[in-house]
Protein backbone atom coordinates (compact mmCIF):
# COMPACT_ATOMS: atom_id res chain seq x y z
CA UNK A 1 0.00 0.00 0.00
CA UNK A 2 1.47 3.44 -1.44
CA UNK A 3 1.88 5.81 1.83
CA UNK A 4 0.46 8.84 2.28
CA UNK A 5 2.70 11.97 1.48
CA UNK A 6 1.77 15.12 3.67
CA UNK A 7 2.01 17.93 1.21
CA UNK A 8 2.71 21.96 2.55
CA UNK A 9 1.34 23.96 -0.14
CA UNK A 10 2.67 26.97 1.16
CA UNK A 11 5.85 27.73 1.55
CA UNK A 12 8.51 30.30 0.24
CA UNK A 13 12.11 29.93 -0.79
CA UNK A 14 15.03 32.52 -1.17
CA UNK A 15 18.62 30.99 -1.02
CA UNK A 16 22.07 33.10 -1.07
CA UNK A 17 22.42 31.79 -4.65
CA UNK A 18 18.84 33.53 -5.49
CA UNK A 19 19.58 36.82 -4.19
CA UNK A 20 22.94 37.25 -5.76
CA UNK A 21 21.47 36.33 -9.11
CA UNK A 22 18.68 38.82 -8.62
CA UNK A 23 21.43 41.67 -7.89
CA UNK A 24 23.50 40.62 -10.35
CA UNK A 25 20.74 41.01 -12.81
CA UNK A 26 19.64 44.47 -11.58
CA UNK A 27 17.75 44.48 -8.50
CA UNK A 28 19.80 44.16 -5.29
CA UNK A 29 18.87 41.60 -2.96
CA UNK A 30 20.69 40.54 0.00
CA UNK A 31 20.39 37.91 2.96
CA UNK A 32 22.59 38.95 6.00
CA UNK A 33 22.32 36.19 8.59
CA UNK A 34 22.48 37.56 12.40
CA UNK A 35 22.41 34.70 14.17
CA UNK A 36 22.25 30.80 14.18
CA UNK A 37 17.60 31.03 13.56
CA UNK A 38 17.59 34.12 11.07
CA UNK A 39 18.65 36.98 8.96
CA UNK A 40 18.06 40.10 7.56
CA UNK A 41 16.64 40.47 4.45
CA UNK A 42 17.46 43.52 1.98
CA UNK A 43 15.06 43.95 -1.21
CA UNK A 44 16.25 47.10 -3.35
CA UNK A 45 17.10 48.84 -0.21
CA UNK A 46 13.81 47.83 2.29
CA UNK A 47 15.01 45.54 5.04
CA UNK A 48 12.57 42.85 6.31
CA UNK A 49 13.12 40.74 9.46
CA UNK A 50 13.13 38.00 10.88
CA UNK A 51 13.58 36.08 7.70
CA UNK A 52 14.24 32.67 9.13
CA UNK A 53 17.30 30.55 8.15
CA UNK A 54 15.24 27.94 6.93
CA UNK A 55 14.24 30.33 4.54
CA UNK A 56 17.46 30.40 2.61
CA UNK A 57 18.94 27.51 4.10
CA UNK A 58 18.00 23.87 2.23
CA UNK A 59 19.65 21.78 4.72
CA UNK A 60 17.83 22.98 7.71
CA UNK A 61 14.67 23.89 5.38
CA UNK A 62 15.11 19.57 4.88
CA UNK A 63 15.93 18.88 9.17
CA UNK A 64 12.56 21.44 9.89
CA UNK A 65 10.51 19.14 7.32
CA UNK A 66 11.13 16.24 8.90
CA UNK A 67 10.75 17.49 12.46
CA UNK A 68 7.35 18.68 11.30
CA UNK A 69 6.40 15.37 9.88
CA UNK A 70 6.37 16.95 5.99
CA UNK A 71 7.51 14.79 2.97
CA UNK A 72 7.12 17.39 0.38
CA UNK A 73 7.17 21.26 0.31
CA UNK A 74 5.66 23.29 -2.83
CA UNK A 75 7.72 25.81 -2.84
CA UNK A 76 7.35 29.47 -3.84
CA UNK A 77 9.27 32.63 -4.34
CA UNK A 78 8.99 35.00 -1.03
CA UNK A 79 6.40 37.72 -1.97
CA UNK A 80 9.19 40.48 -1.32
CA UNK A 81 10.57 39.78 -4.52
CA UNK A 82 7.19 40.16 -7.11
CA UNK A 83 8.62 43.74 -7.75
CA UNK A 84 6.28 44.37 -10.32
CA UNK A 85 6.89 48.10 -10.21
CA UNK A 86 10.30 47.63 -12.32
CA UNK A 87 11.11 48.09 -15.83
CA UNK A 88 9.23 45.22 -17.90
CA UNK A 89 12.05 43.22 -19.04
CA UNK A 90 13.91 43.66 -15.83
CA UNK A 91 10.64 41.84 -14.00
CA UNK A 92 10.23 39.37 -16.41
CA UNK A 93 14.15 37.99 -16.12
CA UNK A 94 13.63 38.50 -12.25
CA UNK A 95 10.90 35.96 -12.22
CA UNK A 96 12.95 33.82 -14.88
CA UNK A 97 15.66 33.56 -12.54
CA UNK A 98 13.94 32.86 -9.46
CA UNK A 99 11.83 29.83 -11.17
CA UNK A 100 15.16 28.31 -12.93
CA UNK A 101 16.58 28.41 -9.35
CA UNK A 102 13.66 26.74 -8.19
CA UNK A 103 13.64 24.05 -10.71
CA UNK A 104 17.57 23.39 -9.60
CA UNK A 105 16.43 22.91 -5.71
CA UNK A 106 13.63 20.30 -6.98
CA UNK A 107 16.09 18.68 -9.14
CA UNK A 108 18.47 17.81 -6.42
CA UNK A 109 15.40 16.93 -3.74
CA UNK A 110 12.74 15.99 -6.50
CA UNK A 111 11.21 13.67 -3.51
CA UNK A 112 11.01 16.38 -1.10
CA UNK A 113 10.14 19.48 -3.11
CA UNK A 114 7.64 20.60 -5.61
CA UNK A 115 7.29 24.43 -7.27
CA UNK A 116 5.23 27.14 -8.19
CA UNK A 117 5.96 29.64 -10.77
CA UNK A 118 6.62 33.51 -9.59
CA UNK A 119 5.57 35.70 -12.91
CA UNK A 120 5.77 39.37 -14.03
CA UNK A 121 1.96 39.67 -13.18
CA UNK A 122 2.21 43.77 -14.58
CA UNK A 123 2.92 42.04 -18.48
CA UNK A 124 0.31 39.77 -18.43
CA UNK A 125 1.22 38.57 -22.01
CA UNK A 126 4.83 37.98 -20.17
CA UNK A 127 3.89 36.31 -17.49
CA UNK A 128 1.23 34.12 -19.49
CA UNK A 129 4.25 33.28 -21.64
CA UNK A 130 6.75 32.57 -18.55
CA UNK A 131 4.03 30.25 -17.12
CA UNK A 132 3.74 27.84 -19.84
CA UNK A 133 7.54 27.77 -19.92
CA UNK A 134 7.80 26.92 -15.85
CA UNK A 135 5.50 24.78 -16.69
CA UNK A 136 6.34 22.49 -19.54
CA UNK A 137 10.27 23.59 -19.58
CA UNK A 138 10.83 23.59 -15.78
CA UNK A 139 8.22 21.00 -14.86
CA UNK A 140 6.43 23.81 -12.08
CA UNK A 141 2.87 22.99 -11.11
CA UNK A 142 1.80 26.49 -11.32
CA UNK A 143 2.04 29.59 -9.87
CA UNK A 144 1.68 32.04 -7.30
CA UNK A 145 0.20 35.49 -8.28
CA UNK A 146 -0.15 38.44 -6.08
CA UNK A 147 -3.79 39.42 -4.58
CA UNK A 148 -3.73 42.83 -6.21
CA UNK A 149 -1.26 44.00 -8.94
CA UNK A 150 -0.20 47.61 -8.58
CA UNK A 151 -3.80 47.81 -6.72
CA UNK A 152 -5.17 46.49 -10.13
CA UNK A 153 -7.79 43.87 -9.24
CA UNK A 154 -7.16 40.39 -10.49
CA UNK A 155 -10.62 40.77 -12.81
CA UNK A 156 -9.04 43.21 -14.74
CA UNK A 157 -9.45 42.95 -18.66
CA UNK A 158 -5.85 42.77 -19.32
CA UNK A 159 -5.00 39.49 -17.18
CA UNK A 160 -7.55 37.20 -19.38
CA UNK A 161 -4.99 35.78 -21.68
CA UNK A 162 -3.17 34.70 -18.06
CA UNK A 163 -5.99 32.97 -16.97
CA UNK A 164 -6.88 31.46 -20.36
CA UNK A 165 -3.41 30.03 -20.24
CA UNK A 166 -3.83 28.79 -16.67
CA UNK A 167 -6.59 26.96 -17.10
CA UNK A 168 -5.15 25.24 -20.68
CA UNK A 169 -1.87 23.96 -18.56
CA UNK A 170 -4.28 22.73 -15.64
CA UNK A 171 -1.94 25.17 -13.09
CA UNK A 172 -2.36 25.69 -9.66
CA UNK A 173 -3.09 29.33 -8.99
CA UNK A 174 -1.79 30.21 -5.08
CA UNK A 175 -3.39 33.67 -4.64
CA UNK A 176 -0.91 35.34 -1.90
CA UNK A 177 -1.17 38.69 -0.67
CA UNK A 178 1.16 41.83 -1.15
CA UNK A 179 0.45 45.63 -1.15
CA UNK A 180 -2.57 45.27 0.61
CA UNK A 181 -5.60 47.69 0.95
CA UNK A 182 -5.42 50.39 3.36
CA UNK A 183 -1.87 50.13 4.27
CA UNK A 184 -2.14 53.56 5.12
CA UNK A 185 -4.32 52.75 8.34
CA UNK A 186 -2.39 49.39 8.97
CA UNK A 187 0.99 50.87 10.00
CA UNK A 188 0.98 50.29 13.52
CA UNK A 189 0.71 46.84 16.06
CA UNK A 190 1.92 44.87 13.03
CA UNK A 191 -2.19 45.63 11.46
CA UNK A 192 -0.63 45.45 7.50
CA UNK A 193 0.09 41.54 8.50
CA UNK A 194 -2.72 40.35 11.12
CA UNK A 195 -5.43 42.56 8.86
CA UNK A 196 -4.09 44.00 5.71
CA UNK A 197 -3.41 40.06 4.33
CA UNK A 198 -6.51 38.33 4.92
CA UNK A 199 -8.41 41.55 3.29
CA UNK A 200 -6.33 41.54 0.84
CA UNK A 201 -6.74 37.90 -0.40
CA UNK A 202 -10.51 38.58 0.16
CA UNK A 203 -10.85 41.66 -2.28
CA UNK A 204 -8.77 39.02 -4.46
CA UNK A 205 -11.84 36.25 -4.12
CA UNK A 206 -14.23 38.77 -4.37
CA UNK A 207 -13.08 40.16 -7.86
CA UNK A 208 -12.40 36.66 -9.52
CA UNK A 209 -15.84 35.90 -8.38
CA UNK A 210 -17.63 38.73 -9.05
CA UNK A 211 -15.58 39.64 -11.76
CA UNK A 212 -16.95 36.87 -13.45
CA UNK A 213 -13.09 35.00 -14.22
CA UNK A 214 -13.93 31.92 -12.21
CA UNK A 215 -17.36 31.34 -14.38
CA UNK A 216 -15.60 32.13 -18.08
CA UNK A 217 -12.73 30.06 -16.66
CA UNK A 218 -14.29 27.11 -14.74
CA UNK A 219 -11.73 24.57 -14.76
CA UNK A 220 -9.45 27.31 -12.96
CA UNK A 221 -7.86 25.94 -9.86
CA UNK A 222 -7.45 28.39 -7.48
CA UNK A 223 -5.72 28.28 -3.40
CA UNK A 224 -6.21 31.30 -1.23
CA UNK A 225 -3.99 31.57 1.25
CA UNK A 226 -4.37 31.88 5.22
CA UNK A 227 -7.84 30.40 5.13
CA UNK A 228 -9.10 32.33 2.65
CA UNK A 229 -8.78 35.34 4.56
CA UNK A 230 -12.41 36.84 5.11
CA UNK A 231 -14.03 34.81 1.92
CA UNK A 232 -15.33 31.52 3.82
CA UNK A 233 -16.97 33.35 6.86
CA UNK A 234 -18.67 36.33 4.60
CA UNK A 235 -20.08 33.96 2.12
CA UNK A 236 -23.29 34.59 3.20
CA UNK A 237 -23.36 38.35 3.06
CA UNK A 238 -21.83 37.83 -0.96
CA UNK A 239 -24.71 35.76 -1.61
CA UNK A 240 -27.43 38.08 0.04
CA UNK A 241 -25.80 41.13 -1.45
CA UNK A 242 -26.32 39.48 -4.86
CA UNK A 243 -29.69 38.38 -4.20
CA UNK A 244 -31.01 42.34 -3.45
CA UNK A 245 -28.07 44.35 -5.31
CA UNK A 246 -28.01 44.97 -9.11
CA UNK A 247 -23.91 45.82 -8.76
CA UNK A 248 -23.10 42.31 -8.00
CA UNK A 249 -25.01 40.74 -10.62
CA UNK A 250 -22.96 42.75 -13.60
CA UNK A 251 -20.43 40.14 -14.28
CA UNK A 252 -21.50 37.32 -12.86
CA UNK A 253 -25.31 35.44 -13.95
CA UNK A 254 -25.40 33.24 -11.17
CA UNK A 255 -25.45 33.24 -7.21
CA UNK A 256 -21.54 33.63 -5.89
CA UNK A 257 -21.81 30.36 -3.85
CA UNK A 258 -22.07 28.35 -6.94
CA UNK A 259 -18.66 30.01 -7.97
CA UNK A 260 -16.74 30.63 -4.47
CA UNK A 261 -17.83 26.81 -3.87
CA UNK A 262 -14.41 26.28 -6.11
CA UNK A 263 -11.91 27.71 -4.09
CA UNK A 264 -9.52 25.89 -2.36
CA UNK A 265 -8.01 27.18 1.03
CA UNK A 266 -5.04 26.65 2.86
CA UNK A 267 -5.25 25.64 6.91
CA UNK A 268 -3.27 28.53 7.84
CA UNK A 269 -6.01 29.72 10.60
CA UNK A 270 -4.07 29.21 14.24
CA UNK A 271 -7.39 27.67 15.24
CA UNK A 272 -9.09 24.21 15.29
CA UNK A 273 -12.54 24.97 15.85
CA UNK A 274 -12.25 27.60 12.92
CA UNK A 275 -10.67 25.29 10.95
CA UNK A 276 -13.12 22.83 11.49
CA UNK A 277 -15.64 25.33 10.41
CA UNK A 278 -13.75 25.70 7.34
CA UNK A 279 -13.48 22.27 6.54
CA UNK A 280 -17.43 22.15 7.22
CA UNK A 281 -17.86 25.28 5.15
CA UNK A 282 -15.69 24.39 1.75
CA UNK A 283 -15.53 20.84 1.75
CA UNK A 284 -12.65 18.51 2.79
CA UNK A 285 -11.59 18.29 -0.58
CA UNK A 286 -11.06 22.09 -0.83
CA UNK A 287 -8.74 22.78 2.01
CA UNK A 288 -4.79 21.79 1.68
CA UNK A 289 -2.16 21.72 4.12
CA UNK A 290 -0.19 24.90 4.69
CA UNK A 291 2.12 26.40 7.14
CA UNK A 292 3.55 29.60 5.63
CA UNK A 293 6.96 28.13 6.07
CA UNK A 294 9.72 29.48 7.31
CA UNK A 295 7.93 32.68 8.63
CA UNK A 296 7.02 33.24 11.89
CA UNK A 297 3.59 34.30 11.12
CA UNK A 298 3.21 30.78 9.82
CA UNK A 299 1.98 27.01 11.36
CA UNK A 300 5.50 25.07 11.84
CA UNK A 301 2.97 22.82 13.66
CA UNK A 302 0.27 22.19 10.52
CA UNK A 303 0.54 18.65 10.26
CA UNK A 304 0.07 17.63 13.63
CA UNK A 305 -2.86 20.32 14.50
CA UNK A 306 -4.89 18.41 11.32
CA UNK A 307 -4.22 15.13 12.70
CA UNK A 308 -5.68 16.80 16.17
CA UNK A 309 -8.36 17.74 14.41
CA UNK A 310 -12.42 16.09 15.30
CA UNK A 311 -12.41 15.04 11.60
CA UNK A 312 -12.51 11.34 9.76
CA UNK A 313 -8.79 9.81 8.86
CA UNK A 314 -10.10 9.82 5.17
CA UNK A 315 -11.19 13.71 5.48
CA UNK A 316 -7.74 14.26 7.42
CA UNK A 317 -5.61 12.10 4.94
CA UNK A 318 -7.31 13.92 1.98
CA UNK A 319 -6.35 17.31 3.70
CA UNK A 320 -2.41 16.14 4.62
CA UNK A 321 -1.35 15.45 1.10
CA UNK A 322 -4.34 13.35 -0.85
CA UNK A 323 -6.13 16.03 -2.37
CA UNK A 324 -2.75 17.77 -3.35
CA UNK A 325 -1.63 14.91 -5.18
CA UNK A 326 -4.39 15.13 -8.22
CA UNK A 327 -4.82 19.16 -7.64
CA UNK A 328 -1.17 19.60 -8.39
CA UNK A 329 -0.99 17.39 -10.97
CA UNK A 330 0.50 19.94 -13.53
CA UNK A 331 -2.63 18.79 -15.81
CA UNK A 332 -5.94 20.34 -16.91
CA UNK A 333 -8.82 19.15 -14.46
Amino acid sequence: MTKLRTIDTHTHILTQETAALLSKAGAKVTITPADGEAAAFDVMGTVYRPFPTGGFDIARRLRDMDAAGVDVHVLSATPQTYLYNLDPALSATLAAIQNDQMAKHIAVHPDRFWGIATLPLAQPAAAADELRRAMTKLNLRGAMFASNVKGMNLDDASFEPLWATAEELGAFIFIHPNNVAGADRLKSYYLANLIGNPLDTTIAAASLVFGGVLERYPKLKVMLAHGGGFTPYQAARWEHGWAVRPEPKKNLAQQPKNIAGRFFYDTILHSAPVLEFLIKQAGPGHVLLGSDYPYDMGMPDCVSHVRGLQISDADKASILGGRAETLLSGKPS
